[in-house]
């Protein structure tokens, strides 16, 4: 098969193991360094963050804090702020886990540029050993905690909605070998699939599970050979159970969803008539959702 073709200019890679953070003054509340970095493209950057003290425990699919003062450095291609962040100010969002529970070095996030957005444009302009504010705990339900043992996970995402799927994998992978998994990620072109070759290599490695990358654009990415279309559209076909053989049955599958709200809410409503329920707090569900707007 082809490489995909991908931007004329492809973006640098930074990465090095973790090694214990220097000693350095606290500056304004940051308490990490970012020690590694990846762009997947312009609008898509993979980052490792590595605290001065030892990491929190965390789930698979839990989420953390980021933040960075007013006064840092923005990309240029971010739109004018209105108005401006206050300099001394921390911004402060909330980003899934992308890495493995038991790394226990660092922590990884998969990150899409908002130019309009206050903190992702400097997370962007962020150098490699730069450092920023780590929030002191993860939080979070999106999890496998309340997915009964043998019963499928079809993990659907669209962009960076793919990242607590990341953590999920690379944690429960390495023992699990009995529960099916599907991966289903939507993206516009094929150079905006991060962690396709990882999960390509851990689909040819573990039978357990199957991953089905879709894009939205064929005619502007022609020498993609995938499927192709919403990710609404693909479960509508039935191609994930023809892929699997896994049906879409809450009796033996259960559904996760994270990226864009517009893609959830329609999902949602393509499972509700097959009988899924969504979840409410803590009571039993088939659906668990994460919405990143």
């Amino acid at each position: 098969m082809p490489d995909d073709r991908r931007p004329h200019s492809m973006p640098a890679t930074e990465t090095a193991d973790p090694k214990p953070p220097m000693t350095v003054p606290d500056i304004a509340g940051y308490n990490a360094v970012l020690v590694g970095r990846e762009e997947i493209n312009a609008q898509l950057l993979v980052m490792r963050v590595q605290p001065e003290a030892a990491l929190f425990d965390f789930k698979p699919g839990q989420f953390a804090v980021l933040g960075l003062r007013g006064c840092e450095c923005r990309v240029a291609e971010a739109d004018d702020e209105e108005p401006p962040s206050e300099p001394d100010k921390m911004v402060r969002r909330a980003y899934s886990i992308a890495s493995s529970s038991v790394e226990k070095r660092y922590v990884e996030f998969y990150v899409t540029l908002i130019t309009s957005g206050q903190l992702t444009p400097r997370l962007f302009a962020l150098p490699y050993g730069g450092r920023l504010f780590l929030g002191p705990k993860a939080s979070g339900m999106f999890t496998l905690d309340r997915v009964a043992p043998g019963k499928a996970a079809l993990l659907i995402a669209t962009g960076t909605g793919l990242a607590p799927y990341m953590s999920m994998l690379r944690t429960m992978l390495v023992s699990d070998t009995s529960r099916p998994y599907v991966v289903l990620h939507g993206a516009r072109y094929s150079w905006d699939l991060g962690y396709r070759a990882e999960l390509e290599s851990l689909a040819r490695l573990r039978p357990n599970l199957i991953y089905i990358p879709s894009i939205t654009r064929p005619d502007e990415d022609p020498h993609f050979r995938g499927y192709t279309g919403r990710i609404q559209a693909l479960l509508d076909q039935g191609i994930v159970e023809t892929l699997s053989g896994i049906p879409l049955d809450p009796a033996q599958t259960e559904v996760f969803l994270c990226g864009n709200p517009e893609m959830i809410r329609i999902v949602r409503e393509m499972l509700a008539l097959r009988g899924f329920t969504a979840q409410r707090g803590r009571e039993p569900c088939t659906i668990h959702v994460e919405e990143y707007w």
